[in-house]
């Protein structure tokens, strides 16, 4: 039995697109030992899916640290393959750590099973992973929705649609404001269905900005783990929501989404895609700013 290391990391977005290509690779080695290396945030999620046999977790230390440097080293060390899914500078200086092995899948010079294709930094998340997996020799698998995820998280009676106000804080210009989402959860309500506000307890004060217009918004920010998220998405009729890691994962269960992008990110590269075509509606606008309420309540459900 080969013992086999993926490397994800994160952010959420990048996760969960990176779902198909865990389950390429654990069929393609469904007698092998997989193990995992993310970041806290993902390991809990990470373990209740059905692709690893370990999860052991990155704390992304300095890497101007020699003991960090030589724990990291170690833990990278004695894998018969290694798939290297980040694809970052980061991960390219686990190449090293890890001591050159013989069978890595990635983009640091000198590994055995590179993804060269000069095309890979224009491709959309989802392409260049199948297509990473390719040149390693892991046929890459359709997507399918992971029952794994279904069933759980609260049970909230009628028809509802998820509103995701957030994004990174680090980029205010992927936010749409949050008195158009106010405006849309408002509409929502009108029309007999219960908006509800998704996302971390860093969003709380926006849910709670929303609720001052439309008090009958449930809000759920801070209140569901990953696992409890997808499982309230799965059931949700529409998901609204700016360039963030919750819409990939709607997007994943196949839930319809309205996605809105500024010129901040580019939807061609990072555009949440749900697996049933059409399902996935994309406002992309030079400026979030400007863009009315009224676009989206137009594609609102009846």
């Amino acid at each position: 039995m080969s013992r086999i290391l993926v490397i994800k990391l994160g952010a959420l977005g990048d996760f969960v697109q990176a779902f198909g290509a865990f389950s390429s690779i654990r069929a393609a080695f469904p007698d092998d030992h997989i193990t995992l290396l993310t970041t806290p945030p993902f390991v809990d999620f990470a373990k209740a899916a059905p692709w690893f046999d370990d999860v052991t977790t990155d704390q992304r230390p300095s890497l101007k640290h020699p003991i960090a440097l030589f724990r990291l080293s170690r833990t990278l060390r004695g894998f018969d393959r290694i798939f290297d899914l980040q694809t970052s500078g980061r991960s390219k200086t686990y190449f090293r750590l890890a001591g050159r092995p013989r069978n890595w899948s990635g983009i640091s010079s000198g590994c055995c099973h590179p993804h060269a294709n000069p095309s890979r930094n224009d491709m959309h998340t989802l392409a260049r992973l199948d297509d990473q997996l390719r040149a390693a020799g892991v046929p890459p698998l359709p997507r399918i929705v992971p029952e794994w995820l279904q069933g759980h998280g609260p049970k909230i009676q009628g028809r509802y649609v998820i509103l995701v106000p957030g994004a990174a804080p680090h980029r205010p210009q992927k936010r749409w404001p949050v008195t158009r989402f106010a405006e849309v959860a408002q509409a929502l309500f009108q029309r007999g269905i219960t908006p509800i506000i998704a996302g971390s307890a860093a969003e709380t004060p926006l849910a709670e900005q929303i609720r001052t217009v439309c008090p009958q918004a449930i809000d759920l920010t801070g209140k569901t783990n990953l696992i409890e998220l997808a499982g309230v998405l799965d059931r949700a009729e529409q998901v609204i929501g700016n360039d963030t890691g919750p819409m990939h994962l709607a997007a994943a269960m196949d839930r319809p989404v309205i996605a809105l992008f500024s010129q901040d990110s580019d939807p061609r590269l990072t555009a949440p895609l749900t697996l049933t075509p059409g399902r996935t509606t994309i406002l992309d606008v030079p400026d979030l700013a400007l863009l009315p309420a009224s676009r989206i309540e137009a594609l609102l459900p009846a």
